[in-house]
């Protein structure tokens, strides 16, 4: 018992192990596998033709980085419900021309009515094999043969031990007449899927998460699904009863009513998707007021790519066609492949390419690095030594830097400390009316001292105290009349404003200007 016991535990040990081991190196092995033709990073290109609302919609779309664009956009209208075979050919080959489109594969896109759409369950173990089951099981779940039909399945889930397939398909007879027309226009069609396909696709590329019940709404009739994940379940369609918006939207209501309980069946309110073409503007409010949830109106709604400007609104079933085949997480249907799957495996050249490139640098690094040091530590030697007199030119350059920027600086501070004396007489000049005159000026490092004639000289005081450059402006003497001059004599002293008045504390003498009298 104990021996089974260490048995059992040392297998857990083991799978367990097993299992982290897969997981950690799973990241590695997507990374040494990793192809340069992925569609992450390979740039692809489609022509996509859809039949839908009365005219056939040509759509030219890029992919650069996982990044899809359309380039361009053409319509044909046509009589009728559906287009003839020539009418078809003759209008993609026009849109190639037009887009200069050639030689890019070509996605045809056929109306819903056309398909059989429906969802059936498989044991688990015919996984392996399920191409295989699905053809020969095709005449169980839907009324065609695998003989005469194009179609191709989504695995949905496994749950329980069951596989949830969707399978879509279509009679061969009803599409082949387009090929072929195609065919004779140069033209191959490299895949064939439904426009409610390529609307699911459009759907979640839009960044809808939650489950979407989508509604293709035209003046007579209608026609819809719910999306939930990649599913595409209860298909819905009719015509209406009358042309009154109330009533049409009563019966859209009733339709989407069951769809809406599938969905809060799961704990989840849906999400309404609805395109409207050619309808009376009072539908629109009438939906809004009898749908209670959230509704997205294409035509209203960013579908996150980006197209040319258009005159008409935008052939969405179309542009859903080139998302199914260029976007990445599209997992769109191809119904000409009947199912099959082309399994390739990862690429092993660049994988090997590497893994030589690491074992070549790795044994580099082990021997060479020893060697490579001591050049450059002998190469670092032989430097120093050549640069030591240049060396000491430096050191005696920035010696007499400092001693210039020490003189630099204290000539800064003695004229930052200090009115220059040529600014001092300016701004007299500036501030003396023209009708005094100075006979001595006497300037210092704190102080300046004015003698001089003024018709009035008390009138001077206030002009000198205004001025940014003067403080303590006063009469160091008496004025008087002088009556030869005719003016009042004066003596005035005042002290520089702004001067530290510290710094020339000891010193007494000035600059004194003995000038003639100049009358400002």
């Amino acid at each position: 018992m104990n021996g089974t016991a260490i048995i059992n535990r040392l297998s857990l040990w083991a799978s367990t192990s097993s299992s982290r081991l897969k997981s950690m190196s799973a990241p590695l092995g997507r990374v040494l596998t990793f192809s340069l033709a992925d569609d992450l990073i390979y740039p692809a290109r489609t022509i996509a033709a859809s039949l839908d609302g009365g005219a056939i919609s040509v759509v030219y779309g890029k992919r650069l980085f996982s990044r899809v664009a359309i380039r361009g956009v053409r319509e044909y209208p046509f009589d009728g419900k559906y287009p003839q075979p020539e009418f078809l050919a003759s209008s993609i080959a026009l849109a190639v021309n037009a887009l200069g489109a050639r030689k890019a594969p070509v996605t045809l896109s056929i109306p819903k009515a056309w398909t059989v759409i429906t969802t059936a369950e498989f044991p688990l173990t015919v996984k392996e094999n399920l191409s295989d089951v699905i053809s020969y099981e095709l005449d169980r779940i839907t009324p065609l043969t695998s003989a005469n039909a194009f179609f191709d399945f989504r695995v949905l889930e496994e749950k329980e031990g069951k596989l949830s397939v969707l399978v879509v398909a279509v009679r061969a007879d009803l599409v082949e007449p387009y090929i072929d027309a195609l065919r004779e226009k140069g033209i191959s069609v490299s895949r064939l899927t439904t426009n409610l396909s390529g609307f699911e696709v459009l759907s979640r590329f839009i960044g809808s998460t939650r489950a979407t019940i989508f509604l293709d709404v035209s003046a007579n009739g209608y026609e819809g699904a719910l999306f939930d994940g990649t599913a595409i379940t209860n298909i819905v369609a009719g015509s209406f009863p009358a042309t009154d918006e109330r009533l049409c939207a009563e019966r859209l209501r009733q339709e989407i009513a069951p769809l809406i309980d599938e969905v809060k069946k799961s704990g989840r309110d849906p999400r309404f998707m609805i395109r409207l073409r050619q309808t009376s503007p009072g539908l629109k409010e009438s939906l809004k007021a009898q749908v209670p949830h959230p509704i997205m109106f294409l035509g209203e709604t960013d579908i996150k790519v980006k197209y040319p400007p258009l005159e008409r609104t935008p052939p969405y079933a179309a542009i859903g066609a080139v998302l199914e085949s260029l976007w990445p997480r599209a997992h769109g249907v191809n119904l000409l492949s009947k199912g099959l799957r082309e399994e390739s495996s990862p690429p092993k050249f660049f994988t090997v390419i590497l893994l030589l490139c690491i074992l070549g640098l790795w044994i580099v690094y082990l021997f060479a690095p020893l060697k490579t040091e001591e050049k450059r530590l002998a190469e670092i030697d032989r430097q120093i030594a050549a640069r030591k007199e240049d060396v000491k030119k430096v050191e005696a350059l920035k010696k007499e830097i400092e001693a210039v920027e020490n003189e630099v600086g204290l000539i800064n501070t003695f004229k930052v400390n200090r009115r220059m004396t040529l600014d001092i007489l300016k701004e007299l000049t500036a501030i003396l009316p023209k009708s005094a005159w100075l006979s001595r000026v006497r300037v210092s490092e704190t102080a300046v001292e004015l003698e001089g004639y003024a018709s009035a000289a008390t009138g001077l005081l206030s002009k000198l105290e205004a001025s940014p450059f003067f403080r303590k402006v006063e009469f160091s003497s008496p004025t008087f009349r002088d009556t030869r001059m005719n003016a009042d004599r004066f003596n005035i002293k005042m002290e520089i404003e702004g001067v530290n008045v510290e710094i020339f504390k000891a010193k007494e003498e000035g600059e004194e200007f003995d000038e003639a009298a100049e009358e400002e």
